[in-house]
């Protein structure tokens, strides 16, 4: 088969990846891809948001598959676009999308359909929502109510915190219209866990659950980056939640979807919260593979993914079993120094080859490109993913940061407690 991947991230680059190793896949190309992408699939000078040129492409090539990995692309219809030029897609069309494009649909969906999340309402006028915030306790959650790459949401532990949020997102609209309304929250506190998972209308297939690490700083401080690390499983979390998870949150939400007319297909992210009471929650909902989870999820997985993807483009996930290895995966994020914020591009980055040289080393490229010398160079603020595989998470963490420490780049960042979460709590 002939696939094409659409994007340009860590997340696409573990796609490719993931892709690559299918007997299966006779060409890969990736739509507009970055430096390390181009050692696996043709990079093509398309961007995301070129629908028609990509439909052109497609067809031209007479691709068998497209893939897309970002969300903005998925929220505004490009798997409308492609379909209709008979292409076959793995992602949610526009309709189904807004699970994602739109927080407040997101939570009045779980509402309607009483599946469990944070109590919260919705405005639209920043004055109404810091009114209605200054009768609630704090810490409280300010959402803005569309897509803003994963930096649209404050924890607010002042009303002073909170004000600024209303001002950034709804006045100076730092975010773009997904500011224009905004979803405001309850505090949730526990355990975060993210299950990614594969689904064709009413059909679910749960990947291994993993856990992100947003916060800039480590202790989880600091703004919210679109992630820093996370891990794949989660052994302090029992199965039996995950399990109730899938069956209290995941599932109802894929046959809500079904019942709204909006059947999903396609790669359902699950952002969720276990209380203390060990009880499942949802934070949020994706609608697409998740960044940095995809980089600790994917090498786990036994199945060819090819075969995972005409499953659910055909509606025969029903007939398909998820095999997974027992392996735990680690993932640190290297990243340019003043991310989420202004930073520095085209350094030069050192060490990759000796890191990558590890057998149970894997370095995904987020922001790279080459300079004229050949070189790779950083070009984002989320540079490289940097996965070490073991046979538990300790063993994992070891290999990622083992990696990281031979890696090295002008003002490189990383946080150093990805994992220690699980460490501490299940001792390995």
């Amino acid at each position: 088969m002939k696939v094409l991947v659409i994007g340009s991230g860590g997340r696409e680059h573990a796609l490719v990846w993931a892709l690559s190793k299918s007997k299966q896949v006779a060409k890969l190309w990736c739509a507009p891809g970055n430096a390390g992408i181009a050692e696996l699939a043709e990079c093509v000078p398309l961007q995301v948001g070129a629908f028609e040129a990509i439909a052109d492409f497609a067809c031209s090539k007479q691709v068998d598959l497209v893939v897309v990995g970002p969300d903005d692309p998925l929220a505004d219809g490009i798997v409308d676009v492609l379909e209709a030029r008979g292409l076959r897609v793995f992602g949610p069309n526009k309709a189904a999308a807004e699970i994602e494009g739109s927080k407040v649909f997101m939570k009045e969906l779980l509402k309607k359909h009483a599946i469990p999340t944070a109590a919260y309402e919705t405005f639209d006028s920043p004055e109404a929502a810091l009114d209605y915030i200054h009768k609630q306790p704090l810490p409280i959650v300010i959402k803005a109510d569309g897509l803003a790459a994963g930096k649209g949401v404050t924890i607010a532990y002042t009303y002073e915190e909170a004000e600024e949020a209303l001002k950034d997102t709804m006045i100076e609209l730092k975010f773009g219209a997904s500011g224009n309304r905004v979803v405001v929250e309850e505090f949730m506190q526990g355990q975060e866990m993210s299950i990614l998972a594969f689904v064709d209308g009413e059909t679910v297939r749960p990947c291994l659950p993993a856990q992100d690490h947003k916060p800039i700083y480590e202790g989880d401080k600091g703004p919210n980056t679109g992630g820093m690390g996370t891990y794949c499983p989660v052994p302090h979390i029992p199965a039996a939640i995950v399990e109730e998870a899938v069956k209290t949150i995941i599932e109802p939400t894929a046959k809500a979807m079904v019942a709204e007319g909006r059947p999903f297909k396609g790669l359902l992210f699950a952002g969720l919260m276990i209380t203390p009471e060990g009880k499942p929650r949802v934070v949020e909902f994706n609608a697409r593979f998740g960044d940095p989870e995809t980089q600790v999820v994917l090498p786990l997985l036994n199945t060819d993914l090819l075969d995972v993807f005409n499953a659910v483009v055909d509606g025969t996930l029903d007939q398909l079993e998820l095999d997974w290895s027992d392996d735990a995966a680690v993932c640190v994020i290297a990243a340019s120094g003043g991310y989420p914020g202004s930073y520095r591009k085209g350094d030069v980055i050192h060490g990759l080859d000796a890191a990558a040289n590890a057998p149970e080393t894997l370095i995904f490229h987020a922001g790279t490109a080459r300079n004229e010398a050949g070189q790779f160079i950083t070009n984002g603020g989320r540079v490289l993913g940097i996965v070490g595989r073991g046979d538990h998470v300790r063993a994992a963490q070891q290999a990622a940061y083992a990696a990281v420490k031979q890696v090295s780049f002008d003002d490189m960042y990383y946080r150093r407690d990805i994992a220690d979460k699980a460490l501490v709590q299940v001792g390995n």
